[in-house]
């Protein structure tokens, strides 16, 4: 796993509230953009989303690790510049 792809693709998961409109934003399949976010699951060893095939939501561990992920990312975003 690219951990700082899955970081991403969590992200704009949780952003568009959406795995098919994230994987259309970031040219991947949305069996990639499940791929990604089921292994960062796995490696954190915590649900981060709670899925349906209507719904998403974030679970408690989830909301704090997007709050945490978003400023890491955000900052090498500003770094890059």
């Amino acid at each position: 796993m690219d951990h700082l792809t899955a970081l991403r693709v969590f992200r704009n998961v949780v952003e568009l509230a959406s795995f098919a409109q994230a994987a259309r934003q970031l040219g991947l399949s949305p069996a990639a953009v499940s791929k990604n976010v089921s292994e960062l699951e796995s490696h954190l060893g915590a649900r981060l989303l709670n899925r349906t095939t209507r719904r998403m939501s974030l679970t408690e561990a989830g909301q704090r690790y997007y709050e945490q992920i978003s400023r890491i990312l955000d900052d090498l975003d500003e770094a890059g510049r």
